[in-house]
């Protein structure tokens, strides 16, 4: 089943949306299609949804597994980082419509009591220093169940609140928010372990740190041992 309906956006623009019962990635049906027009895809599960750093994203019914393409001119790659603002704080604003406190873990994970309940994939493509087209992935746990191999780091909406929810009315208000622009102060207001000791994990060692900030760029500052350092979450996983 393929569903097409046009939907008003926050600037005045009309973005198509794709509903699918089913497809292996939103992300590379998106790619597939892309004719240069904005849209959004949306599927009721995904056989082979895709997570940051080559990682696998279960995505079975009763989530929602969306994606947002957008094109762009003269988008300065050094913004990138407004890309994944827009994506995480949309999920937050969702979780917290509906009763369900959201935390983010840098750089795009959204945590619920401190298990995984969202995740983001974004993929740019640049052009001499521009952004020109981005593909923003995002995966919400609503209704779907939780596999037992993940139950200890992962938590679904219905977990949460001991309940099922209208998987049609998240994903209206999920949409709605979508289609909105944050700030990095927006951001900010959803991560609550600034100041606390943290731990980063590289391919050949792991630390611990003070998480201080989030830059504009999007690296996290931290004190290591009294020196104040960036971090690019291309470097490290955290772990809080």
């Amino acid at each position: 089943m393929i569903r097409q309906n046009p939907l008003w956006g926050n600037s005045g623009w009309i973005m198509k949306i794709i509903e699918l019962e089913e497809t292996g990635s939103t992300n590379e049906y998106c790619k597939n299609i892309d004719c240069g027009e904005d849209l959004i895809v949306i599927a009721n599960r995904q056989t082979a949804g895709k997570g940051t750093k080559g990682r696998s994203f279960i995505s079975d019914g009763g989530g929602l597994y969306v994606s947002v393409m957008r094109h762009y001119e003269n988008y300065p790659a050094e913004n990138a980082f407004r890309i994944l603002i827009d994506g995480c704080v949309a999920v937050c604003r969702t979780l917290e419509a509906f009763g369900v406190p959201a935390v983010i873990r840098w750089s795009n994970d959204v945590l619920v009591n401190g298990k995984k309940i969202s995740g983001t994939l974004i993929e740019n493509t640049f052009s001499n220093g521009f952004i020109t087209r981005s593909i923003v992935g995002i995966g919400v746990n609503v209704n779907n169940e939780i596999a037992s191999q993940i139950n200890d780091i992962a938590v679904s909406m219905q977990n949460y609140l001991c309940k099922p929810l209208c998987l049609e009315s998240v994903k209206k208000v999920f949409i709605n928010n979508l289609l909105k622009h944050y700030t990095i102060n927006d951001y900010k207001s959803y991560i609550n372990w600034f100041g606390r000791e943290i731990t980063f994990k590289t391919q050949d060692a792991e630390y611990k740190a003070t998480a201080l900030d989030v830059s504009d760029s999007g690296r996290l500052i931290v004190d290591r041992c009294g020196d104040i350092v960036e971090i690019s979450s291309a470097e490290v996983s955290l772990r809080l």
